[in-house]
């Protein structure tokens, strides 16, 4: 347990750390590191939607969802009411202004105060990645579907498109 407790603060220190010093570098830094499960898991503790989750929240329309996997990935089959925004795009895109972001992505932008935002991938590893590039934006509230498009096809027994 304080393992855990130690782990999760010094990840939470790392973080802050390099967004103070390094907001410049920080995309740059994202891609050369090495990512650590254990780190990422322990600072995104309660982030994870699950698929039965999903549905609920996709039968409601009270979803944000972006699937952050590459534009020809989308093409090839998607979850309904997914956007695409790649996770090379990411940063960026979640720092647009309103206007802009609706006028790129042709949806209402999310806000940092949103509850309802939910990332995915195909199977869980670029969304994490996409979950952390969001809580770094303040985006604090934002999840992800782990199990991602694989998942989702696994269990809706065919492909959306």
């Amino acid at each position: 347990m304080l393992s855990f407790v130690l782990s999760r603060s010094f990840c939470q220190v790392v973080t802050e750390a390099n967004r103070r010093c390094y907001p410049a570098f920080g995309s740059i830094f994202r891609t050369f590191s090495t990512w650590s499960p254990k780190c990422d898991e322990a600072s995104q503790d309660g982030s994870v939607v699950t698929y039965s989750e999903l549905k609920t929240m996709l039968a409601s329309h009270n979803i944000q969802l972006f699937d952050v996997r590459n534009p020809d990935e989308y093409q090839a089959g998607h979850i309904p009411q997914a956007v695409n925004v790649p996770l090379d795009n990411l940063e960026g895109s979640l720092q647009l202004s309103p206007e802009l972001f609706e006028q790129r992505f042709e949806v209402k932008a999310p806000t940092k105060a949103d509850d309802n935002i939910v990332f995915h991938c195909k199977s869980g590893s670029r969304s994490i990645r996409a979950l952390g590039i969001a809580h770094q934006l303040g985006f604090s509230k934002a999840r992800h579907f782990k199990g991602g498009y694989s998942e989702w096809v696994e269990q809706e027994g065919k492909l959306i498109k």
